[in-house]
């Protein structure tokens, strides 16, 4: 009955208001006396009536416009409240899946997580499940068990029992891993994906401080375009980790403190356009770490305090035509670091107090033709190559120590 009754009282209301109009155009056209003086054919009069009903049609167009809009709106927020509530209880699944003492659930739910982040609602919900899968990264892992000793300490051979029970606990470990790598491959899969199409991770952070990689982990040919991809304090001790023909061209990517003690990790071909890379303080004491072919044409790339222990550091055919790479305080101790074949063309390239006190570091090859390279506050002998590469005399943008000069190459 409701309805009958609200569309009546409309209806009347609609009357009255057009009676209104009506009235109103009369006495706007000066007919108030209309059966005195002025005489108003049938024609003029149909025109004032169409006129009124028109100017109500009007109006309630509008009013029902304003209401759809409305209408929509809180459609569209129920819609939006559906879909979070939705996101909440699938992460919510996600999450407790990988609190799971099963390896094959945990990854389950690494897969499920990766999937809420690309189906996310909005960037913070998209971040939060980000988040927590570099937070399962960074928790603390039983170490690898390894072999079972035979014989034991004691001399005696381990029971089979104790072999089973090994043997567990390898797998246990091995399946875990499995879980860690997994969710690393899953990031530079994502980070790979133009920016701005779905599934796509990049300018989202990525906390991975103090995280341990320890296998193979595929960034080779990733964008890091924005945002801040974390890797303070972390270790670097087997396997491969590939940031090959990677671009890093705004935000921050950090290494700072991290350790450099196995396996390879490989910058060949990267381009350093933008933002700022971190090396600051890493240590590298053994492995390979290639940046061969990179270039280095804006933003900044430090190297500052960080010790080159061991193993191999390759600069190899590397390009610095802009931006700033720092290495001052830089200490080359043991091992290799390589710049045979780079170009320095551009920009700024400075070892301010960086000391040269052992293993290898070869400029052979090099070639110096515009930017700035400062080794003018440098302790020890000069690096092998350096001084054959710049020639004599030596260019205006090359600063050596008077005492390299003397000694001659």
């Amino acid at each position: 009955m409701r309805p009958r009754w609200a569309f009546g009282l409309t209806f009347v209301a609609a009357v009255l208001v057009a009676g209104g109009i009506f009235y109103g155009l009369v006495v706007l056209l000066d007919f108030e006396e209309i059966d005195s003086t002025a005489k108003l054919d049938a024609k003029t009069l149909f025109d004032l009536v169409k006129l009124s009903f028109g100017v109500v049609a009007g109006a309630g167009a509008l009013v029902a416009l304003v209401v759809a809009y409305r209408r929509q709106r809180v459609d569209e927020a129920g819609a939006h409240r559906d879909t979070t509530r939705l996101h909440t209880e699938r992460f919510s699944q996600a999450v407790d899946k990988l609190g799971s003492d099963s390896p094959a659930v945990r990854l389950g739910g690494v897969h499920a997580l990766a999937g809420l982040a690309d189906d996310a609602p909005t960037q913070d919900l998209r971040q939060t499940c980000i988040d927590v899968l570099c937070a399962y990264l960074r928790l603390p892992f039983s170490p690898d068990p390894g072999d079972l000793p035979d014989p034991l300490p004691d001399g005696t051979s381990p029971t089979e029992e104790r072999r089973d029970t090994h043997q567990d606990k390898k797998d246990h470990y091995h399946a875990l891993r499995e879980v860690r790598h997994t969710i690393l491959r899953l990031i530079g899969d994502h980070y790979r994906i133009r920016k701005g199409t779905h599934r796509s991770w990049q300018g989202c952070n990525l906390d991975l401080t103090r995280v341990t990689i320890d296998g193979t982990v595929n960034f080779g040919g990733a964008t890091f375009s924005g945002g801040t991809v974390d890797f303070g304090g972390a270790r670097f001790s087997d396997g491969t980790v590939h940031f090959s023909l990677a671009t890093f061209s705004d935000g921050t990517v950090n290494f700072h403190g991290a350790t450099f003690s196995g396996g390879t990790v490989d910058f060949g071909g990267a381009a350093f356009s933008d933002g700022t890379v971190n090396f600051h303080g890493a240590t590298f004491s053994d492995g390979t770490v290639n940046f061969s072919l990179a270039t280095f044409s804006g933003g900044t790339v430090s190297f500052g305090g960080a010790t080159f222990s061991g193993g191999t550091v390759n600069f190899s055919f590397a390009r610095f035509s802009g931006g700033t790479v720092d290495f001052r305080d830089a200490r080359f101790s043991d091992g290799t670091v390589h710049f045979g074949g780079a170009a320095f063309s551009g920009g700024a390239t400075n070892f301010h107090g960086a000391t040269f006190s052992g293993g290898t570091v070869d400029f052979g090859g090099a070639a110096f033709s515009g930017g700035t390279v400062d080794f003018a506050t440098t302790r020890g002998p000069a690096p092998a190559g350096l001084l054959l590469a710049v020639g004599a005399p030596v260019p205006s943008e090359v600063h050596l120590r008077a005492s390299w000069l003397l000694a001659g190459p």
